[in-house]
């Protein structure tokens, strides 16, 4: 199981800041989708110069011209992107066409796709990498939690799990438990006091200790 870190303060400093301050206990370093409306495709390039041998996840949400959104990513140092479940079949199958072309990867996240299991049968055989399980912040405000559906995808689904959505220690082992390839965590780093104190102990509780 992989950590990756969801950064969506809206300055490129900020986040620098906080992917170097946590590194050694992440794997995958995620521009969250507020930062990268905020601070563009340059802070791709930049993260990725400065942090070559972690993942670079953009989470761009693609909902249309999954191609070319993809494209532009990738060209810039994305190792992974992710598109919207939610979008027309042909926007993720052209996500998918562009990690292609770049040997890279897709993250195709089911915030609000109502069948998560079909549609993660059908994105698996299109090529998908992995499939998000992901509740939202305003979801999580009304007291929601991606652990349903991960029970519910990984029992039906054999494709690599990423599953998002207010995990911090008091919710993680449950997450654990269901064995998925990448477990994001945001606020719970980004918001500490002591933000590579809190990923330390978020990364021991996923190697079980």
């Amino acid at each position: 199981m992989k950590l990756q870190l969801a950064i969506d303060v809206l300055t490129s400093e900020e986040a620098l800041v906080l992917a170097q301050k946590t590194k050694k206990y992440i794997d995958i370093i995620e521009i969250g989708t507020p930062l990268i409306k905020h601070e563009g495709v340059r802070l791709v390039s930049l993260m990725k110069a400065l942090f070559p041998e972690k993942e670079l996840l953009v989470d761009l949400k693609t909902m249309d011209v999954g191609e070319y959104e993809a494209d532009f990513c990738f060209e810039a140092g994305a190792d992974i992107v992710t598109v919207l479940g939610a979008a027309d079949i042909n926007t993720i199958k052209g996500a998918i066409r562009s990690a292609e072309k770049h040997n890279k990867k897709v993250l195709v996240d089911m915030i609000n796709v109502r069948d998560k299991v079909a549609l993660a049968k059908k994105v698996k055989k299109l090529g998908a990498d992995y499939v998000g399980i992901h509740s939202g912040i305003d979801q999580q405000s009304v007291g929601e939690s991606p652990l349903a559906d991960l029970k519910k995808v990984s029992k039906k689904v054999k494709i690599p799990l990423v599953v998002a959505g207010g995990i911090d220690l008091d919710t993680i082992d449950e997450i654990v438990k269901r064995k998925p390839a990448v477990i994001v965590v945001g606020g719970a780093i980004t918001g500490a006091k002591n933000p590579k104190k809190a990923a330390k102990a978020i990364a021991k509780r996923i190697e079980g200790k």
